[in-house]
């Protein structure tokens, strides 16, 4: 619940989209809360499930339709501890649009040298644009492959990591990287990274020595916005 609300507060879920991780005791089965906008998600929402996104005990609540998001990837991709899916406005236009969406600066590389576009209706034909089956979910982790971020025609993206932490740093500063291509678009022609350059920044951008000091800092931000809406409601 924790890191949905960072994710609330930097913009990237508002009323929709889910995070999950893997079950730390349990690698065939995966946490993810019941139907919740995310930034209200409190502990006792948090449920389990299985990689067929079967829930493992009858909890009454809804589940997310979409939960099929996670338990694909979770089944095709043993590195993946964790993923968010949600509907970034900063990256939509790269959803809908033909044009790439590629690393511009360093911490930006951190959302990967290839960000894939899944079309479900490539497969799938007309639908609700939604993940709502196994079988699609299988096709949109086929699409994601190797790669960290994969976006989905006309819908939102969904993004991996290989902790929490890493999913929370690749996810902000995807949306970072797509809102800077964006401007440089609207100036001139963007320089790309090299995939040297992309490398070699992934790499230290994702070293704790990065990813704990972002992480500390987001959190010491919701702690305080935390203890202003207590004291001011």
């Amino acid at each position: 619940s924790y890191w949905q609300a960072a994710f609330w507060q930097i913009g990237i879920l508002d009323s929709f989209g889910h995070v999950s991780a893997r079950h730390p005791d349990h690698p065939d089965r995966y946490l993810i809360s019941r139907v919740r906008a995310p930034a209200l998600v409190e502990a006792s929402d948090i449920h389990v499930f299985d990689q067929d996104s079967v829930p493992m005990a009858d909890t009454g609540q809804r589940a997310f339709i979409e939960r099929v998001i996670h338990g694909c990837i979770y089944r095709a991709r043993t590195d993946v501890m964790a993923a968010c899916h949600h509907h970034s406005p900063a990256m939509l236009p790269f959803c809908i649009t033909d044009v790439a969406l590629r690393p511009v600066f360093h911490l930006g590389a951190t959302m990967g040298a290839v960000v894939p576009v899944w079309d479900s209706q490539a497969e799938f034909g007309d639908t609700n644009l939604l993940v709502g089956s196994n079988t699609q979910g299988k096709s949109l982790s086929s699409a994601l492959g190797s790669h960290w971020t994969v976006l989905l025609r006309g819908h939102g993206v969904t993004t991996a990591g290989r902790s929490v932490k890493e999913l929370v740093f690749r996810t902000i500063y995807g949306q970072a990287n797509a809102r800077a291509q964006r401007v440089a678009m609207a100036m001139g022609a963007p320089r790309f990274l090299s995939d040297g350059e992309i490398a070699a920044a992934a790499e230290i951008n994702l070293s704790p020595i990065a990813v704990d000091r972002a992480w500390e800092n987001w959190c010491r931000a919701l702690d305080l916005r935390t203890d202003y809406a207590t004291k001011y409601a």
